[in-house]
């Protein structure tokens, strides 16, 4: 057997097209030779399998690789994962803001929009915005509705993966349960204007830390096997990355560290008093700051505020990284993380000074010797990036691509 990303792939006799499919798209054999000696299958076994992945158009064939035969000869033709037989339609919520994109099966950004969408509004509300804003994008990256194998929403709350709903969400009022993937699939159904077939592109959720964690690990960080992202804007909440997959606990509850309690006395969305998000979340600096004169309602308008320089803003943000800091000494003993980044609203330096003060003076020396504590790298759209990764990921493990491709009759 072979893993990937923590997934193990079948070789011998029981090696499918997805499997094989797999280790094409991993790297580890790109040849049909390379296939045989890592499978173990017989010549003609790898292209019956490999005519199934052609013929649903998954597969091409590149350039010459490498010789395989040590005697020399022909160079063999390679094999590649085909990104361009179908894109995937990706989506970020914040709590006053969304993104939405058409992205190819490899991550590159097609189309994209951002603009003002509250949830607050409810699950309705929003999500039939976002189905309107999935058609316009198609329309403007020149992909048709057919071509749209599957969709990705990142949400602010916690989710869980079963079902793709939201539990208890501190900061999305009305979302708890809701059916948020049959409803986004009938708002993309219902705007793009193709009927039924629409309506059967599966949906994934998942909590925004989390995607973005996923996708920031991928794009900048692919080799790091213990990866945190802590996002501070509107709330806080963490994503952790833990041997190339999201880990997520056993309901989707993980990584929610804004619900610690510090010990303060302020009242948390969520019911409880003493919450870190309470007191160092860009809500809460936005409310500070609103308390003292400064025009401020939310984490966007501290970075804004931030962006400019402001002095009592960044004097706020940096005790409030320190605050974070802190609850991230405990995080990083017990992960061990290679990488801690901080993102967000509040993620510029700042903060991160704030962060740092208290993280390397709690934290044991050897927690934090082969520590990098960074900064985005892909800004407002790590969410998007992520969101469409677990779209391919689940589409196309091993599992999943032979069901698809028995249903498609190939």
């Amino acid at each position: 057997m072979t893993e990937r990303a923590g997934r193990t792939v079948k070789t011998g006799n029981q090696a499918s097209s997805g499997e094989l499919l797999e280790l094409v798209r991993s790297g580890r054999a790109t040849t049909r030779g390379a296939l045989q000696r890592a499978t173990g299958l017989s010549r003609a076994t790898v292209g019956q399998r490999l005519d199934r992945l052609f013929r649903a158009g998954w597969l091409r064939e590149g350039a010459g690789g490498p010789v395989d035969s040590p005697l020399g000869g022909r160079p063999s033709i390679t094999l590649e994962f085909d990104d361009e037989h179908a894109v995937v339609l990706a989506a970020d919520l914040d709590t006053r803001h969304g993104r939405a994109a058409v992205l190819t099966l490899t991550g590159e950004i097609l189309a994209e929009h951002g603009g003002p969408l509250v949830v607050d509004d409810g699950p309705e509300a929003v999500l039939g915005e976002l189905g309107r804003w999935f058609a316009e994008l198609l329309e403007k990256s020149g992909q048709r509705a057919d071509a749209v194998c599957g969709i990705g929403l990142a949400v602010p709350g916690p989710v869980d993966s079963d079902t793709g709903r939201v539990v208890q969400p501190p900061i999305m009022p009305g979302w708890d349960g809701y059916d948020i993937r049959g409803r986004l699939g009938r708002a993309f159904a219902e705007h793009a204007g193709t009927g039924a077939d629409t309506a059967d592109v599966p949906v994934l959720v998942d909590n925004d830390a989390n995607l973005m964690a996923y996708g920031e690990q991928r794009v900048g960080y692919p080799d790091c096997s213990a990866f945190a992202l802590v996002k501070v804007s509107t709330g806080i909440g963490a994503g952790m990355i833990v041997g190339g997959t999201v880990y997520r606990g056993i309901d989707g509850g993980a990584g929610d560290i804004g619900h610690i309690r510090v010990g303060a006395d302020a009242l948390c969305r969520c019911g409880s008093y003493g919450c870190l998000a309470a007191v160092a979340s860009g809500g809460a600096v936005a409310r500070r700051l609103a308390e003292s004169g400064v025009p401020a309602a939310s984490g966007s308008d501290v970075r804004d505020l931030l962006a400019a320089g402001h002095p009592e803003a960044m004097a706020l943000a940096r005790e409030a990284g320190r605050q974070v800091g802190d609850v991230l000494a405990t995080v990083v003993t017990l992960l061990n993380p290679g990488v801690l980044m901080i993102a967000g609203d509040l993620a510029g330096t700042p903060f991160l000074t704030g962060v740092r003060e208290l993280l390397y003076q709690r934290a044991l020396p050897r927690s934090t010797a082969h520590l990098d504590v960074v900064t985005s790298r892909l800004g407002e759209r790590a969410g998007l990036v992520g969101a469409g990764a677990m779209v391919v990921e689940y589409l196309y493990a091993p599992e999943r691509a032979e069901e698809r491709l028995a249903a498609l009759g190939v």
